[in-house]
């Protein structure tokens, strides 16, 4: 039995108004389903799509809005709950944009926590000490859900050996050191390094 409530993300009137543009440009009743593909705070992914009613699953929360209603999985609520749509048109590309306040980007909390005490620990005593032989820097940016977000900077920015640092290395310590850890994510912009380990002075 599908669940109706009131509703828990808000829609801009653009985004209302584009969403019942297509509801007419289809011709017949439709609902629009909206589903996290990515709850990553790294890289956030939504889906909205229209749907026939027959296509409402069991399980489904439904609630209406601006003239539509609007389909959400259980799984996906929990992660929307508060998110505001929009509709954003530029020069080379338009589409919904989700102001999500459950996933709020990497680095925008301080760092806090015993957790994230313990790893920067780990970072300073083990490993910086052997990053700095090739000139680089690790950076922690953020512990969020146990999993470990750090940066790279110098000469392991653009290096064609950082993930094999980061995994062998920095993975492997800081899970060793701190076995709660879940994961490690590197959010470096890599595109923007020099590539030092293999462009080195001869």
């Amino acid at each position: 039995m599908n669940e109706k409530v009131s509703a828990p993300i808000s829609f801009s009137q653009l985004a209302s108004d584009t969403i019942l543009n297509f509801i007419e440009m289809q011709g017949e009743a439709a609902a629009v389903r909206i589903n996290v593909a990515s709850a990553s705070p790294l890289d956030p992914r939504y889906e909205v799509t229209l749907i026939d009613p027959e296509e409402k699953a069991a399980g489904d929360v439904i609630f209406h809005v601006e003239g539509f209603d609007v389909v959400v999985n259980s799984e996906s609520l929990k992660v929307l709950d508060g998110t505001r749509i929009d509709w954003v048109e530029t020069l080379t590309e338009s589409g919904f944009k989700f102001e999500n306040p459950n996933l709020a980007p990497i680095g925008s909390k301080p760092l806090e926590g015993d957790l994230a005490e313990k790893v920067q620990q780990v970072i300073d005593q083990y490993v910086t000490p052997g990053v700095a032989q090739h000139g680089g820097n690790v950076t922690l940016v953020e512990v969020r859900d146990e999993v470990v977000y750090v940066q790279m900077g110098g000469g392991c920015q653009g290096c064609g050996l950082a993930s094999v640092t980061l995994n062998q290395g920095i993975e492997k310590i800081l899970k060793e050191k701190i076995p709660e850890i879940k994961a490690i994510e590197d959010v470096t912009n890599h595109a923007a390094g020099s590539n030092p380990y293999t462009t080195g002075a001869k």
